[in-house]
């Protein structure tokens, strides 16, 4: 009988009481993650209005704070694969967790010195972490049980990362925004950086301790996604991309983050203008909060759903829904606008989660150099923000939500096309 701490393989989940322990608890301890680095994640939502202030930057400027972030994906995702290939899942978790700590460390001296440049450096070691966390935890949640419930597993993990980007808007309204609407201008630029240091030192606190946790924990091992960095070098297994439905989920998972960190990127300066909300920024940002929050509900109830309809139907119709709701956003204004561009987030709730499990299906030895590949997608979070940044420079903030129809365009064709595996 297995127990936690011993290999077993991809898909096992129900052979015997010890396999379904160890893996309900593992998935129990992997929440944890998810709730982290959403969190983090979303922080960068309430800190490019506060950093765009502060160093009186401009759209494009400003969106260098994804920039460098998700840029850390493309340097990094592949690299962190075949770390994970090598050393295993849990491991690979435990290097992630550490180098989120140390990303975080280097906000303090950013904000003693005051320079942009150093924000950037900062935020792009914090998303080296991440990105290995990233790396590690997502193709471990798809192989901790069945692969025709894959996606409806990870989309339960990820509404716990969901949560996570739920709450963060409150606690940077509460620690970086509040300190320019309290003091107002009787605070010098050095005061309004420092009021970054505390939420940073937070995070990097709450990092080192789960750094410790799962050093300790004994977690069951996938024997079968072991060692695909050796296969690959070794020529027997090909190369992922080979596999066209992995290929495309890539590209997927490329438009979709570029869209939903566009568009989170720009709500609160969105609902801050007079023909929309016309509200402050402190106030603005609870509402980015109703934007993830969409996204935790909607991952709980297509969990739920994804039991019982194929995951690509469900990825198709949340994505003609988002496409809809932003042609709203555009057109509209006031509350329209305001709630049509806030309910995007409940179409992307499942999007992650699905375009990520459809992608892996069947990669076998492969799942970690597939995992790398997809991570390093991500780096749509990097480009497309700064894109839809030149777009608002140019032809107002409004209109350049029209970049991330597109992107959703192209995953309504994921969802009823694309995902699909071409038996070899």
């Amino acid at each position: 009988m297995a127990t936690m701490g011993t290999n077993i393989p991809a898909g096992a989940i129900d052979a015997t009481p010890g396999h379904q322990t160890g893996q309900r608890f593992a998935l129990v301890a992997l929440t944890s993650l998810f709730f982290m680095w959403g969190f983090i994640t979303c922080l960068n939502d309430i800190l490019i209005p506060h950093l765009k202030a502060v160093f009186d930057l401009n759209y494009a400027q400003a969106m260098l704070v994804q920039f460098c972030f998700f840029g850390a994906y493309f340097l990094v995702s592949l690299p962190a694969g075949k770390l994970v290939g090598k050393i295993g899942y849990q491991r690979g978790i435990v290097v992630g967790l550490t180098v989120a700590v140390v990303g975080c460390l280097l906000f303090i001296p950013a904000a003693r010195m005051q320079v942009y440049a150093v924000f950037l450096f900062a935020l792009f070691v914090l998303a080296a972490g991440i990105t290995v966390l990233q790396v590690s935890a997502n193709p471990y949640v798809t192989a901790l049980g069945s692969e025709s419930t894959a996606a409806s597993r990870l989309t339960m993990t990820q509404a716990f990362n969901s949560l996570g980007t739920t709450v963060a808007p409150f606690f940077g309204a509460f620690l970086i925004l509040s300190v320019a609407s309290v003091a107002g201008e009787q605070m010098t630029a050095a005061d309004h950086a420092s009021a970054v240091e505390l939420p940073y030192l937070i995070l990097a606190s709450a990092l080192a301790v789960l750094a410790v946790v799962f050093a300790k924990l004994k977690l069951p091992t996938i024997d079968s996604h072991l060692d695909s960095a050796s296969d690959l070098t070794a020529g027997q297994k090909g190369h992922a991309l080979q596999h066209t439905h992995l290929l495309l989920g890539a590209i997927a998972i490329f438009v979709y983050v570029g869209a939903e960190v566009s568009i989170g990127s720009f709500l609160v300066n969105f609902l801050s203008q007079d023909s929309i909300a016309g509200i402050s920024e402190k106030q603005a940002a609870f509402y980015v909060s109703l934007y993830w929050g969409g996204a935790m509900v909607g991952r709980f109830i297509g969990a739920v759903v994804m039991q019982y309809l194929p995951a690509g139907k469900v990825l198709a119709a949340c994505s003609l829904g988002a496409c809809a709701l932003l042609a709203l956003t555009i057109m509209g204004s006031g509350s329209v606008a305001m709630w049509a561009v806030l309910s995007v987030g409940l179409c992307n709730s499942v999007m992650f989660p699905t375009i990520f499990s459809l992608a892996l299906a069947r990669l076998g030895g492969l799942t970690s150099q597939g995992s790398g590949i997809l991570c390093l997608a991500i780096v749509g979070g990097a480009l497309l923000p700064v894109v839809q940044g030149l777009l608002a420079d140019q032809i107002g903030i409004q209109l350049a939500f029209a970049l991330p129809i597109l992107c959703y365009l192209y995953i309504l064709f994921y969802g009823v096309r694309g995902h699909r595996v071409q038996e070899s």
